[in-house]
């Protein structure tokens, strides 16, 4: 079957899906995986699934879903625009390529190659892809987010929220009682503060606490007063959510604090195949392969620690373009992370017969 990779992918940001509302592009998916050759549908969670070959399985694990934002769907200067152009349609229309260009070819995979388009990933409570990490148990995964077609993100770091509320009887502006708005802020400062404490000496964004102010507001009916603020924190690997959770209580300043997507940092290993076979795919697409540690979050924090298998996070696409208006993609970049995903799961493929062969060469001598 013929697969026009632009026309897929502009397809796809036409069809609107926020976090919750992936139904209408999850079928359209599964359509089209099933018309390339796929054993597809869509799961119990709401995930597009496609499946190709027999063995153990190797998982594609991308996102379908989208923050909210309209972008008009436009190709202009080489460049597709649309929301989730980059994060992370992009790289999931980039695994249905590669893998339908495999699958075509007619070669036989030592692995069985499992497409999932999860849902609700940019919502945080990663409904799919903690449906994925409990149905199986790969070999190895990649997972579709942006790192430019040169470059493989190994790791990730972790996430805390924090909702704090505040509500006390009202006072005179010109009285010594603090308000519940400066308390609201005095919580904000001393958790700034602690983490700029943590920070010093280190260097990298990835080993840092990276606060962020998400919310704040103040209200009050002439008789009581309230404020709320919700407050981010972006963690390094050593340091759990728990522990920073127990360090923030004791800063609420008379307030009520929530703590929320309690999510670990998670770094994967360099060493093994799967990213040997991506080095050798972007050199022999003429490029120079970097690693990424990203100071966001993905999927990779949810099935990582739990499939304990090599891992890494590959898609075309400037990451700094998440979430905004001028969210596109650079069609060449797409094309050319689709060769070499393409690539990278034919050398895959190439270390899967060999090790076929030693096992069975190894059991005839035995």
């Amino acid at each position: 079957m013929t697969l026009d990779p632009v026309a897929l992918l502009t397809r796809m940001l036409e069809i609107p899906s926020v976090s919750t509302q992936e139904a209408e592009l999850a079928h359209v998916l599964t359509v089209e995986m099933a018309r390339l050759g796929f054993d597809s549908f869509v799961d119990e969670a709401g995930n597009a699934v496609g499946i190709a070959g027999a063995g153990p399985d190797l998982v594609l694990l991308g996102h379908i879903d989208t923050v909210p934002g309209q972008i008009p769907v436009r190709i202009e200067n080489g460049r597709l625009y649309g929301r989730g152009a980059v994060d992370a349609k992009g790289p999931f229309a980039t695994f249905i390529c590669a893998a339908a260009r495999l699958t075509a070819s007619g070669e036989r995979l030592p692995f069985r190659l499992v497409l999932i388009g999860a849902v609700e990933e940019e919502a945080a409570s990663s409904k799919g892809a903690r449906h994925a990490a409990e149905r199986y148990r790969p070999i190895a995964c990649v997972i579709g987010e942006p790192s430019g077609w040169d470059r493989i993100t190994l790791g990730y770091k972790g996430r805390l929220l924090v909702d704090g509320f505040w509500e006390q009887p009202m006072s005179h502006s010109a009285g010594r009682e603090s308000s519940a708005a400066e308390r609201a802020v005095a919580c904000w400062n001393d958790v700034a503060a602690y983490c700029a404490t943590y920070n010093q000496g280190r260097e990298r964004l990835f080993d840092q606490l990276l606060p962020s102010l998400r919310t704040i507001c103040s209200r009050s009916d002439g008789l009581t007063e309230q404020a709320e603020l919700t407050i981010g924190v972006r963690l390094p690997p050593d340091v759990p959510p728990d522990m920073l959770a127990s360090a923030i209580a004791g800063h609420s300043h008379g307030g009520r604090l929530r703590f929320r997507d309690l999510c670990p940092a998670y770094r994967a290993d360099k060493n093994n195949p799967l990213v040997r076979a991506f080095l050798r795919s972007i050199r022999a697409s003429g490029g120079t392969p970097g690693f990424l540690l990203k100071t966001g979050t993905s999927d990779m924090n949810v099935v990582g620690p739990i499939w304990r298998c090599p891992i890494l996070a590959y898609g075309p696409g400037d990451s700094n373009l998440d979430h905004t208006p001028d969210e596109h993609i650079l069609i060449d970049e797409y094309l050319r992370a689709i060769k070499v995903l393409e690539d990278a799961l034919r050398h895959l493929t190439e270390v899967g017969e060999e090790q076929r062969s030693n096992s069975a060469r190894d059991g005839a001598v035995v």
